[in-house]
């Protein structure tokens, strides 16, 4: 265990005392989002950055130890552990150099080599192998047996290769060497299949592509093994043949005779047959988990950008699912969410019922006194988003244009039927458009990430991999804002700190059956939520106009004593701290510390009562498209249009300008000066200013370009905001840890 801190705390620069802390509070079940908010004197304040990259490792690191004592329990039951080899075993520190060891000694099927050994060969595999001078036509004969199936000296001296190929192959000096030679200049090369070159069009850019496969990006390595998958394309991943050969060589040659020429011929074999596919399997695992490791990232910083944009809050809204032929589905909801009404208007072509769709807008804008309303982007927004704003409703009617990726997903969803029992997928859809406008964080949880349109070849990488990834942000976003526990869905409460979807689920079926939740320690008495839940739970969840103020902040119940503490000695009541600047700066925090409670921890109570149950995400500003532009034919070169991010990528990012296409601004376009990183630059749901730069409406291609265009304010927003909230900001800090652990 010793050994195990020692390694992660110097990977990750932390103390061994962190590291163990931390390590300890993992295993008792804590949560990243309650140790990094919650146990800041435990851990030294390590943020969720630290605290994820050492559960990462330690369970890499665990999952390496329990091979080391299978390997172990295997070479003893063979009977062929030495305390050289155990010290081998013990000392390997990756996966790859344990397998290594174990090679020689795995259980394996039939091969040429064992085939030889049963034939008598080892012994002239093994004169030869040393290459030392000696008839070898002569000492081959003497293993001619035909009764064994050795016919001539061609065959013994076949075999002896045969063997000394899968000595070689097994030599765990020789594999590491490889190794290094195939990761560092190994090329990835692709080519169209014979015969498909039409059905692989969508593939021409990798018909002849050749790339050193280290600095190959993600997004390429993932489309070609997609196209590779397809049958579409053909890959190879393998250094210079002759630098290969020419390795083994000088690891394996000693001479200028006879039983070298014949080791020549051996490492020939051993190369082509046995080490090559080997190595190029193992570093087609290791492209690929690295390729799927960004793809993953740039996924989960846009998930993170989407499920932390600006809510509009509690407000009564009008929501719209566009459309043609089938009209438009209209709902209107209350403050909570609830669904009021629902109708459908057909103001488009084909019926074109404009007067009678506006008479009904109004009516239902004046009934319900609706503030703001939610018109779905996808077909026929921007003609209906036309429609109502030329209706004439009040100014301060809020009109939105809201991104409905995986709506129709959730409509069809058992979720959504659990919700609206009795009403069909089109109410369902505009309901979602609604409350994504209201609250999107709480509405995009009830959505399977994947299906929310920001990700990047995300059905190609690991799938486990990129659920737990995305299980991070979603539970670190939903634990940073907050979550009102007699409101919220049983979705949203599944990524609560310590509870997932059973306590989720009982949570909600105690508030129908109780009533709403009049304190905090009422959660207790939901069914199966033990003491370690409600102490994970507690300070993330929140409670509206309860009889104690501090169970609708952050600050945790094994805090209230201390907060009482301080308002007692000022004076006055608990209530009576809060949003007062004047008060709280007379309080002395060394006077509050205690062996538990320390200055992060009083530090950030002070921060809470300044202003209790804070939202970390920014205000909503309203956004509009070119009045001018609806269709891709509208569009000409030059033209500079406000879009908003919908996807960023490690190659550019797409950009709704309102034509039912997104655009792309390639990375070189981006800025003036160079850009490495998109995601430096671009975040979604951020709002830009675009020129035109290139148009083609038969492939359904529109170029977008930021060159010129000032920096935009809202990222440096975003990244102040970030500053103040680092324990939200984990996506890319994690996946570069990541990578030294590979």
């Amino acid at each position: 265990m010793t050994k195990l801190l020692q390694l992660i705390a110097s990977e990750l620069k932390l103390s061994t005392q962190q590291v163990s802390a931390t390590i300890k509070l993992l295993d008792e079940g804590g949560t990243v989002p309650f140790i990094s908010r919650y146990r800041k004197e435990v851990t030294g304040s390590l943020d969720e950055v630290s605290i994820a990259a050492i559960r990462d490792r330690v369970q890499q690191l665990r999952d390496l130890e329990k091979r080391r004592e299978a390997i172990i329990k295997s070479l003893k039951e063979q009977d062929k552990l030495t305390g050289e080899l155990e010290a081998k075993v013990l000392e390997a520190e990756t996966m790859s150099k344990l397998e290594d060891i174990y090679l020689p000694y795995k259980p394996k099927r039939k091969t040429r080599g064992s085939m030889a050994r049963e034939k008598g060969l080892e012994p002239l595999a093994e004169m030869i192998f040393a290459q030392k001078a000696f008839d070898i036509e002569e000492e081959a004969l003497k293993y001619v047996n035909i009764e064994k199936g050795v016919e001539n000296t061609d065959d013994a001296l076949k075999g002896a290769r045969d063997i000394i190929a899968e000595n070689i192959n097994e030599n765990a000096e020789a594999r590491d060497r490889m190794r290094k030679l195939f990761l560092q200049t190994a090329t990835i090369k692709s080519r169209v299949m014979s015969g498909k070159e039409q059905e692989a069009q969508k593939y021409k850019d990798y018909f002849e592509w050749e790339e050193q496969i280290s600095k190959a990006p993600s997004h390429r390595v993932l489309a070609m093994r997609r196209g590779e998958a397809e049958m579409l394309l053909m890959l190879d991943i393998l250094p210079p043949e002759e630098e290969a050969i020419a390795l083994l060589e000088r690891q394996f040659i000693s001479g200028s005779g006879e039983t070298s020429r014949q080791m020549e011929l051996t490492i020939k074999d051993a190369y082509k047959r046995l080490l090559s596919p080997s190595m190029e399997t193992e570093l087609r695992m290791t492209s690929k988990k690295k390729a799927d490791e960004e793809a993953i990232n740039v996924f989960a910083k846009n998930l993170k950008e989407l499920l932390m944009a600006a809510p509009l809050g509690g407000k009564r809204v009008l929501a719209i699912d566009p459309g043609f032929r089938t009209g438009c589905k209209v709902v209107c909801l209350d403050k909570q969410g609830k669904l009021l009404h629902f109708e459908a208007i057909f103001p488009n072509e084909p019926q074109k019922q404009i007067g009678r769709s506006a008479a009904v807008i109004e009516h239902l804008v004046k009934e319900f006194a609706i503030e703001a309303i939610a018109i779905g982007n996808g077909t026929a927004s921007r003609e209906t988003e036309d429609f109502v704003r030329n209706i004439g409703l009040p100014k301060e009617v809020l009109i939105v244009m809201v991104n409905e990726s995986g709506a129709s997903i959730y409509s069809a969803s058992e979720i959504a039927r659990n919700e609206f029992p009795n009403e069909d997928v089109t109410v369902r859809g505009s309901v979602s458009i609604g409350r994504r406008l209201m609250d999107p964080l709480a509405e995009l949880v009830k959505i399977d990430p994947k299906s929310i349109g920001v990700g990047q070849y995300q059905h190609d990488v690991d799938q486990s991999a990129l659920k737990k990834s995305l299980d991070d942000v979603v539970m670190s976003c939903v634990n940073a804002v907050g979550v009102e526990v007699n409101t919220a869905s049983e979705q949203l409460l599944t990524y609560v700190s310590g509870l997932g979807p059973q306590l989720a689920k009982n949570i909600v079926e105690y508030r129908n059956e109780n009533g709403p939740f009049k304190d905090r320690n009422a959660i207790k008495k939901v069914s199966r939520l033990g003491d370690k839940a409600y102490e994970q739970a507690a300070g993330f969840l929140r409670i509206r106009k309860a009889k104690n103020p501090l169970d609708q902040s952050a600050v945790h119940p094994e805090s209230y004593g201390i907060v009482t503490k301080m308002a007692k000695d000022l004076k006055c009541g608990v209530s009576d701290l809060l949003n007062n600047e004047s008060l709280l700066k007379g309080i002395q925090l060394k006077e509050y510390v205690t062996d538990t409670i320390g200055l992060p921890t009083l530090k950030d109570i002070i921060s809470e009562l300044s202003k209790p149950g804070r939202d970390p995400r920014e205000q909503f500003e309203a956004f509009s498209f070119a009045d001018d532009v609806h269709t891709m034919e509208d569009l000409k070169e030059g033209m500079k249009l406000p879009g908003i991010v919908t996807n960023v990528t490690n190659f550019g990012a797409f950009v709704d300008i309102g034509v039912h296409q997104d655009g792309l601004i390639h990375i070189s376009e981006m800025s003036d000066t160079f850009v490495s990183n998109p995601a430096d630059i671009l975040s979604v749901q951020q709002k830009v200013q675009v020129t035109v730069t290139a148009v083609d409406v038969a492939r359904k291609r529109i170029s977008l370009s930021m060159k010129g265009e000032s920096k935009p304010k809202t990222k440096k927003n975003q990244r102040q905001k970030q500053r103040k909230q680092p324990e939200t900001d984990m996506v890319s800090k994690l996946a570069a840890l990541k990578g030294k652990f590979r």
